[in-house]
């Protein structure tokens, strides 16, 4: 039994000395030698995006006016809710 385990021990030495012997700096192959252009240079000559001035004031205008239109609704329903829970608690109320 101490040959056997003797064995598989000296073999996996073995293999892992095999495994790690010497070798070449692996980065060097696995680096690309063909790069055509860097990503700066390529996006040099494109011109930056311009935002259209009046279109964007007047998508802002209208956001605004149809966000108070939506806060004014939501406080109207918001208040016959209230008035509707209030007349059932006073329903409720006068059940009993």
């Amino acid at each position: 039994m101490k040959k056997t385990v003797l064995f598989a021990a000296v073999s996996s030495f073995a293999l892992a000395l095999a495994a790690c012997g010497s070798s070449d700096d692996a980065s060097e192959d696995a680096m690309a030698d063909n790069v055509e252009m860097p990503a700066d240079e390529a996006m040099a000559d494109v011109p930056l995006p311009v935002a259209d001035a009046t279109e964007a004031a007047a998508e802002a205008d209208t956001s605004v006016e149809d966000e108070a239109m939506a806060a004014e609704e939501a406080g109207a329903a918001a208040e016959e809710a209230a008035a509707e829970a209030a007349a059932a608690a006073e329903a409720a109320t006068e059940a009993q």
